[in-house]
């Protein structure tokens, strides 16, 4: 069975500027997520919401998953708050199973991210949560928590964005997509 560490953001200290912040979004995303998953016979392991960065990657190696997929949202430099917008993806420079995962991922979001040319695939070696897990890695900063069109879509398409992130798995894991 295909395995799935999945770990929404812990930063519940990144407001919204519509209210809320980064941990509570990104973990109703996973909410959603998670029956799509189960339905496709992908077992899910998945952070939880008082862990440290490195209590999830302790978790996430030690066991044996296919994919570990962060869930984030981004937030601009202070210089630009509130001007940036779009869904960053990022793999480990790496990690050529990264990059497909990363490049599936960016590909679906472009079908329901209202401005598909600002989603971006991106190539690091910084992001300690892609640097030092041992299964494939993508993080995903789905929009820009500080800009109010970003912020607004997130919460306005939870169901769609988990049901996208959940597609973009099973593809990745070549397993067919169930509906639950």
């Amino acid at each position: 069975m295909p395995s799935i560490y999945l770990s929404p953001s812990v930063q519940e200290y990144n407001p919204y500027i519509i209210g809320g912040n980064e941990e509570y979004y990104m973990n109703l995303i996973a909410d959603a997520m998670i029956p799509y998953l189960l339905a496709s016979g992908i077992s899910v392991t998945r952070n939880n919401p008082g862990d440290t960065l490195t209590q999830v990657i302790n978790q996430s190696n030690a066991g044996n998953y296919d994919l570990h997929l962060a869930l984030h949202s981004n937030s601009s430099p202070e210089h630009l708050a509130g001007q940036l917008q779009g869904p960053d993806v990022y793999y480990y420079t790496y990690s050529s199973a990264g990059k497909r995962a990363a490049d599936i991922i960016a590909n679906n979001l472009k079908v329901i991210y209202p401005n598909p040319d600002l989603v971006t695939v991106l190539p690091t070696v910084t992001l300690a949560e892609l640097r030092r897990t041992k299964a494939p890695a993508v993080l995903v900063e789905i929009a820009y928590h500080d800009n109010y069109e970003d912020a607004t879509w997130i919460a306005n398409n939870i169901q769609t964005i988990g049901y996208n992130l959940a597609l973009s798995v099973t593809e990745f894991l070549g397993v067919p997509f169930v509906e639950p």
